[in-house]
């Protein structure tokens, strides 16, 4: 099971790469689908190392990588395909956000001083993952959707989510952007306090 759940995270890690080119060549059906395993896995890794307590220091380690670069990836061929202010100003502040707080937690681990993760079950951090999550795949859908639209598409369904999709895609982006603030401000408090014991 150890090896399973590791597995799910390095699937992870591949998968954020693997969209690049799948992006670039137009293969958005694919990459759609490629999105949708590796976010799925994200929650499996999660709920099956903890059931079969298989938890691992390189295993949180890989998990993490796989998130961020999942999200980051993502994002960034979103301006790329999107280079208007609404989608590039979210993405730019919420990668700056994962920058400052990688800087928080290394200078911390010089320190030998850990920041602990949020355990709450819906905590903000958690809130922010998930909404970025949907975000970034229902622009995926959209793009996938798009390569089925011709002159002589009248489908309502198929219309009614060539409206829909964007609107949850640019809410669910600053809505994003909100939780992702108000995470920083949060792991910020924490810092402070971890920052008074190396004070003292």
């Amino acid at each position: 099971m150890k090896f399973f759940v590791n597995f799910l995270s390095a699937f992870r890690i591949v998968s954020a790469f693997a969209i690049i080119p799948t992006l670039m060549f137009g293969l958005y059906w694919t990459t759609f689908i490629l999105y949708v395993l590796a976010a799925l896995s994200d929650w499996f890794d999660g709920y099956l190392a903890k059931k079969y307590n298989v938890c691992t220091k390189i295993g949180g380690v890989m998990d993490h990588i796989g998130d961020k670069l999942l999200v980051v990836n993502s994002f960034l061929m979103l301006i790329i395909m999107m280079p208007v202010w609404f989608i590039v100003i979210p993405v730019i502040l919420m990668i700056a956000r994962e920058l400052y707080i990688s800087g928080l937690r290394e200078f911390l681990g010089t320190q030998k001083i850990e920041m602990p993760v949020p355990k709450a079950r819906f905590s903000m951090g958690k809130i922010k993952t998930t909404l970025q999550m949907i975000t970034i795949g229902a622009f995926f859908l959209l793009f996938a959707i798009g390569t089925m639209i011709t002159s002589d598409t009248n489908g309502q369904t198929m219309m009614f989510l060539i409206y829909v999709l964007p609107q949850i895609g640019i809410w669910g982006m600053w809505l994003s952007l909100i939780a992702s603030m108000w995470s920083a401000t949060q792991y910020t408090f924490t810092f402070a306090k971890k920052l008074k014991q190396i004070k003292k």
